[in-house]
């Protein structure tokens, strides 16, 4: 093989303590520890991971943040608690924010309850959810026109969980809250917080999503949910292809 086909394959540098983040993910998993289970300690995660203590400590750090895992102070680590419909013992061993099959497995799922949730906006959106829609999108144009990716991130959020909260039903409220969790996880380790630049297109895509919600038209809010959701999808795609291959 050509080097320079070699050098253009070869996968992205990721830095230690992402790679250990990922692995102690796939141990609890292996281990089938629950929420509130102990955790192996961190001299044990280092030996048993062939690493050092400190890359171990700082992969907890990103789980901790992340709500996977819990260090007490003298009494060790743990499996977090996790209250969220889909972060139930079961859901919460599952999901490994690495693996790209689970990740667009997820988005899958995403898209079927986000469309679902456009469409009941469209017929039960009430003036103050529609306040709030029409406050989030404005949020993101704001954070993405003023170059502000945090401003657009919660702008983001509060859309998606807006449009949820129109549909007056909070089986679907929970379940977009924690898969934009479980989604926001893969982010930080797989992608480190960065995900392509669908930003502009994203910003026109809220629109037409809120559009169709304040007129009443489910169908057109479903279509609108679903090109949106597709596009963040192949986003995604692009984005792990170019940290991938290069």
């Amino acid at each position: 093989m050509p080097a320079q086909d070699a050098a253009e394959e070869a996968p992205a540098y990721r830095p230690g303590y992402e790679l250990v983040a990922e692995e102690i993910l796939k141990l609890i998993a292996e281990l089938r520890l629950q929420p509130g289970d102990r955790m192996p300690t961190e001299n044990q995660l280092a030996s048993r991971l062939g690493t050092s203590r400190t890359v171990v400590r700082e992969a907890v750090k990103i789980l901790s943040a992340l709500g996977r895992v819990r260090a007490q102070k003298g009494r060790g680590l743990f499996v977090a608690n996790d209250e969220g419909m889909l972060g139930s013992s079961r859901w919460g061993s599952f999901f490994l924010p690495t693996d790209l099959d689970h990740v667009y497995r997820l988005f899958e799922f995403r898209r079927v309850q986000e469309v679902a949730a456009s469409r009941l906006a469209a017929t039960r959106a009430t003036p103050a959810d529609l306040r709030a829609i029409e406050d989030a999108a404005q949020m993101c144009r704001e954070g993405h026109t003023t170059g502000q990716r945090e401003l657009f991130d919660r702008g983001d959020d509060d859309f998606h969980l807006s449009v949820a909260q129109a549909s007056q039903n909070p089986f679907l409220v929970d379940a977009v809250r924690e898969v934009r969790r479980l989604q926001h996880q893969s982010s930080t380790i797989g992608l480190h917080g960065t995900v392509g630049g669908h930003a502009e297109e994203a910003v026109v895509e809220h629109e037409a999503i809120y559009r169709a919600i304040r007129e009443g038209d489910p169908e057109a809010a479903a279509q609108a949910a679903t090109v949106h959701l597709d596009q963040t999808l192949e986003d995604y795609r692009r984005e792990i292809q170019r940290r991938v291959f290069g």
